[in-house]
């Protein structure tokens, strides 16, 4: 386990993600982002510092991926909160402005988050930084792994800008038009595709145990925590819009995050 360079990059995402001691919610978002552009600049420089036998464009392309995610990511967020009336009418704005006007955390509890997040985040990165390291020179399995990962940076960005614009025409209404036909939360599925894409990419360049944990880790909590946001924004849906026939029969025909698959529900009705 190359703990040394797995320190620097834990390093680098906890600088990256400090924007969270501004405001609590930015740990879990825009410095989300951040982390996991940095993070993948700084394996990108580990590796030229230290070249091996993975080929440079497989570690330019991953790198590319990773500031593709943190840019729309965190660069979504920032929009979204500081420009986009409409979304400063849902439920997620109340709720995080609701949090902006609590008191401050003290300042362990944040250090405490802050160190959590930026471990998971690095463990997240871990993928790219062993096959750097390793040395693994097969491209196929690699390429399969960005394609996933591409289709899901794809799939967010479209999800995003279709809720944006469906939220602008009917604020007092869940976006249920394009991809929200298909599922409920299409964001979170393209985020759960992006993070298989990152760990498919890595499973020849996995040489120890400790790497293949750590990579399964990551990939297990990134699958946790978007099916619990999903189940946190059915609850705030279901409060705001339960009595709303047309959103009823809407939740209770469209999966909420898998397509095909019939989830509907994640809270009891």
């Amino acid at each position: 386990m190359p703990w040394s360079l797995l320190g620097i990059l834990l390093a680098v995402c906890a600088v990256m993600c400090a924007v969270g001691f501004y405001k609590f919610v930015y740990f879990l978002s825009i410095g989300y982002g951040f982390a996991i552009a940095g993070g993948g600049i700084a394996v990108l420089v580990m590796y030229l510092v230290n070249p091996t036998a993975t080929p440079l464009w497989i570690v330019l392309v991953e790198t590319a991926l990773f500031i593709a995610y943190g840019v729309r990511l965190s660069g979504f967020l920032l929009v979204r909160e500081l420009k986009n009336v409409s979304f400063r009418k849902t439920d997620v704005a109340k709720d995080t402005l609701a949090k902006n006007n609590e008191k401050k955390m003290p300042i362990f509890v944040l250090a405490t988050i802050w160190i959590v997040v930026a471990i998971l985040y690095t463990t997240q990165v871990s993928p790219m930084l062993f096959r750097a390291v390793n040395g693994s020179s097969d491209v196929v399995v690699p390429v399969i792994g960005f394609a996933i990962s591409i289709f899901g940076l794809v799939l967010e960005t479209i999800a995003d800008n279709q809720k944006s614009q469906q939220k602008k025409e009917r604020p007092d209404m869940v976006a249920t038009k394009g991809l929200y036909r298909i599922v409920r939360c299409p964001n979170y599925l393209g985020e759960i595709t992006f993070w298989t894409g990152v760990f498919v990419s890595g499973v020849t360049a996995y040489k120890t145990p400790g790497q293949w944990i750590m990579a399964i880790i990551a990939y297990i909590c990134i699958v946790y925590i978007m099916f619990n946001g999903a189940q946190r924004l059915e609850k705030r849906q279901m409060a705001r819009y339960g009595e709303n026939e047309e959103y009823n029969e809407y939740a209770n025909k469209t999966p909420i995050i898998i397509p095909l698959i019939p989830l509907y529900h994640l809270n009891k009705k």
